[in-house]
């Protein structure tokens, strides 16, 4: 058997160490919100199957609309509307959509169809 006394210095480092680990942890810092930093998009989309519609209060400057694959099937550029109406035309599920407004800002949207 072993001595008590060596048991006993054992346990007391055991628990030494232990506490001295959990008071050593640094505290983390909050995370920041990121849903803060990202502009709201001032248009909304509108779609029924594969008819959309863009609205927005303010004009629209260009809108670009391609799919996943690459290829562009809407490439308007210079309107002064507010609203703007397309349909998709291949078969494919996912497109990507660009938005620039009369001042200037560019919105990006992946979208899908059924």
């Amino acid at each position: 058997m072993r001595n008590p006394s060596i048991l006993k210095a054992i346990l007391v480092s055991a628990l030494f160490s232990v506490s001295c680990g959990i008071y050593g942890q640094a505290k983390q810092a909050p995370r920041p919100d990121k849903t803060s930093s990202v502009p709201a998009k001032p248009f909304k989309v509108l779609t029924n199957g594969r008819q959309i519609t863009l609205q927005s209060k303010q004009n629209f400057k260009s809108i670009m609309v391609w799919t996943a694959s690459g290829h562009r099937f809407i490439e308007e550029k210079r309107l002064a509307t507010n609203t703007y109406n397309f349909t998709v035309p291949s078969k494919e599920k996912i497109f990507y959509m660009m938005v620039e407004t009369a001042d200037g800002k560019r919105f990006t949207e992946k979208m899908g169809v059924k």
